[in-house]
């Protein structure tokens, strides 16, 4: 259980020096940050520094403007402000946001604070270790590359699985469209098992199981890669993910045509499955980049919440 005063003490520790970028980075950090970033023994910094990075880009959007400056600029994380000591990363926040280094590094405590507090809530809400075994298995990390800048839509989907029980031969992985009518679409797997189609389990979930080349252990890890092309009028303005298990992080890019960029795009995290399509807009706006892309992590996903972005 991650206590609130550990894990700001252990992120107020690691934003001295060169912040994420120390070169122990391994030694640096405690066990609060290794649970909330899910940092296990086997990492080394380079990972390590992967996972701590996105945990905190990912919680830093729920934060004002002037404690996301701050808090990028503490860790060394936005680009500009990889400075090697803290006080000059507090020096560069401070001209961007027009204040004097007094008040930003309140700001970088009071970013903290907040951070540790979301973090914990959402570590307490996640569902309890010993139901795991009820789900067979879970999610440890899955990364989708969308591609809406072609004739049909296309999207790569890397997963990470970890076997909760023993003895696991098979994965269910049921695929809902929004559009079931719109026709076919083609799913293929480029390496982890063997695909098996079950057809229509309803009127918009499509039934599919991948058989794993051999059974796994209990806390064994399994890497999957999945490439998908839907039907042109298949694609609604959005793309989530509603975890059936647990899910430890959600990693989405979405390509969209550079011809015709959306007008806007929202974040939608720990949202209901009806507010993908209400027409009230709700969400943390993400804008597009000069590339026509969005990126968008998440962290420990709650079963039957949704994760994802939509657009206009």
């Amino acid at each position: 259980m991650v206590v609130l005063a550990d894990l700001v003490a252990e992120l107020k520790m690691l934003r001295k020096g060169r912040g994420i970028f120390v070169s122990r980075i391994d030694e640096r950090i405690g066990p609060s940050i290794r649970e909330v970033c899910d940092v296990t023994a086997a990492d080394g910094p380079v990972v390590i520094r992967q996972k701590i990075t996105r945990w905190l880009e990912n919680l830093v959007t729920e934060l004002p403007n002037d404690l996301r400056v701050a808090v990028l600029a503490a860790f060394a994380i936005c680009p500009d402000a990889r400075m090697p000591l803290y006080q000059d990363r507090v020096g560069w926040a401070a001209k961007e946001l027009d204040r004097d280094s007094r008040t930003v590094r309140r700001r970088v405590d009071d970013g903290i604070l907040q951070l540790a507090q979301l973090a914990t809530v959402r570590r307490s809400s996640a569902p309890r270790p010993g139901r795991a075994a009820e789900f067979g298995w879970h999610t440890g990390e899955v990364r989708v590359m969308l591609a809406l800048d072609r004739p049909r839509p296309e999207a790569v989907e890397i997963r990470r699985i970890v076997a909760d029980r023993d003895d696991l031969t098979e994965l269910d992985l049921p695929v809902t469209l929004a559009a079931p009518d719109a026709g076919e679409f083609d799913i293929d797997v480029f390496y982890g098992g063997t695909l098996v189609d079950r057809g229509m389990e309803s009127s918009a979930r499509h039934g599919f199981a991948l058989q794993l080349h051999r059974p796994l252990a209990r806390g064994e890890t399994q890497e999957f890669a999945l490439h998908y092309r839907l039907p042109k009028r298949s694609m609604p303005p959005y793309f989530v993910c509603v975890p059936k298990r647990p899910c430890g992080t959600f990693d989405l890019r979405i390509r969209f045509d550079r011809t015709m960029p959306p007008q806007q795009v929202w974040l939608l995290r720990d949202a209901f499955e009806r507010d993908v399509e209400d027409p009230v807009r709700s969400g943390d706006p993400r804008p597009v980049d000069s590339s026509g892309e969005v990126h968008a992590v998440f962290h420990n996903l709650i079963p039957g919440l949704t994760y994802g972005v939509r657009w206009d």
